[in-house]
């Protein structure tokens, strides 16, 4: 998320509202707050477990808060705290809050000629529809959703609605407050009951083309590239990359924070769960793999039973 106007080092301390000690440069200005999987050059992010401290430090983030003393990288300015999501979360707190709307087509929204709204359709603030779109009965359009030209999206569909994202704690889970926005673009088509999450801190893209059969989700933060498709009941996670050209068959998921080349195919009831780079790969199974492969070891599991009585008689032949 990109603040209207650039803040201080002073500013932020005010915001955060929490005992903080600050080393670096103290005269940066900062652009925004992204969490580390969107973080941009002028962000503030946040850290605060040991996994992840040299990711956070390294990245583009202008600013950081975390949880411990560390050595200031050349530029960046620290924010050291007790509870650095606490943080993180009263600066977003600042810029971004629930406000009830008492219409179901926000005023602010802007819908493009020739787009069809069917009834009981809920458009929310400062949400962008192109042209010769329709979208039909019953469908949720959050705040902070661009829609492109020509974009079908079928009943009881959920686009932009919050992110799961949660810290466990001992006191319970703390969410993570959603501030990023949803884009669709051009010729895209949603089935029936699809849900699309809005990004943490950034962007839930779906790209020129794609289509999606009905209860399709996609996390928060995911990049879904042009022409994929999607069939029933898949998923993808959040803050994953699937390029152009995919297809993902029905009831099979892809999980967080991975790569997906392009062309590939995924298969039917298949589990994802590690990055894709070579481009035309064909993927079965659970947890999925080239898909002869996995054929194959079916077909000699299918064997087992036979090859199981002939070693028993093997055994009673010594």
């Amino acid at each position: 998320m990109k603040f209207s106007s650039k803040l201080t080092v002073n500013q932020i301390v005010e915001i955060m509202n929490a005992e903080v000690t600050v080393k670096g440069n103290l005269n940066n200005l900062i652009s925004g707050i992204n969490e580390i999987h969107s973080v941009e050059s002028g962000d503030i992010s946040f850290v605060d477990h040991p996994k992840y401290y040299e990711k956070v430090l390294n990245s583009k983030a202008i600013a950081v808060i975390i949880n411990k003393d560390a050595e200031v990288p050349e530029g960046k300015t620290l924010f050291i705290c007790n509870d650095p999501l606490q943080c993180y979360l009263n600066i977003v707190h600042h810029f971004v809050a629930f406000t009830p709307q008492h219409t179901a087509i926000h005023p602010s929204a802007k819908i493009g000629e020739g787009t069809v709204i069917q009834p009981n359709v809920f458009i929310g603030e400062n949400v962008i529809i192109g042209k010769n779109c329709i979208i039909h009965a019953n469908v949720s359009i959050y705040a902070d959703t661009e829609i492109g030209n020509n974009v079908v999206i079928h009943s009881n569909s959920t686009i932009g609605g919050d992110a799961c994202y949660f810290q466990k704690r001992e006191t319970g889970w703390v969410k993570l407050t959603s501030c990023g926005s949803t884009k669709i673009e051009d010729d895209v088509e949603i089935g029936c009951n699809c849900c699309i999450d809005k990004g943490v801190s950034g962007v839930t893209f779906i790209g020129k083309g794609t289509k999606f059969d009905n209860q399709v989700q996609i996390g928060h933060d995911a990049h879904v590239g042009a022409h994929c498709f999607l069939g029933a009941q898949s998923g993808v996670s959040g803050c994953t990359f699937v390029d152009d050209h995919c297809a993902i068959w029905a009831k099979s998921g892809v999980n967080k924070g991975i790569y997906v080349a392009k062309n590939t195919t995924i298969l039917a009831m298949s589990a994802v769960d590690r990055t894709i780079t070579e481009e035309g790969t064909v993927l079965f199974g659970l947890p999925a793999e080239d898909a002869r492969k996995k054929w194959r070891e079916i077909a000699y599991i299918r064997n087992l039973p036979e090859l199981y009585t002939e070693f028993e008689k093997f055994k009673k032949g010594l």
